[in-house]
């Protein structure tokens, strides 16, 4: 499900940003929640899942990992690069619930900017590469 206040959370990613003053969800993640609909749940498919719903999407996954604390009730959270028009790139975030039945995207906020950071950095080094 797509979080509520989507919308209403500041980008912290340099990637691109999230228009605050358009009402609608930005279409990408409209996009996105909608093909992760199927998800079976569990920790061993969340990945997979999350991977090809942001290669149908034009983006990639980045990296997954276990939410420790980052997040309330999640259990997981993967971090995409989605596309944000056409020259600009989005970070955004896929949060696997506690039960492990539901995935949500989110806009990262002051809570994830430190994990946006380290994606950032992660994008740059293998820009490098």
């Amino acid at each position: 499900m797509i979080s509520p206040d989507i919308t209403a959370r500041p980008q912290a990613s340099a990637l691109g940003v999230i228009d605050q003053s358009e009402p609608m969800l930005p279409m990408e993640l409209l996009e996105l929640e909608l093909s992760l609909e199927g998800y079976a749940g569990g920790d061993a498919g969340f990945c997979e899942a999350v991977r090809r719903a942001a290669e149908r999407s034009g983006g990639e996954l980045l990296f997954d990992l276990p939410a420790a604390g980052l997040v309330q009730d999640c259990r997981r959270i993967a971090v995409l690069r989605i596309p944000a028009g056409a020259q600009e790139m989005r970070v955004v975030l896929a949060l696997l619930d506690d039960n492990g039945t539901e995935i949500r995207m989110q806009a990262p906020d002051e809570e994830t900017a430190p994990l946006v950071r380290f994606a950032d950095a992660f994008i740059e080094l293998l820009e490098r590469i």
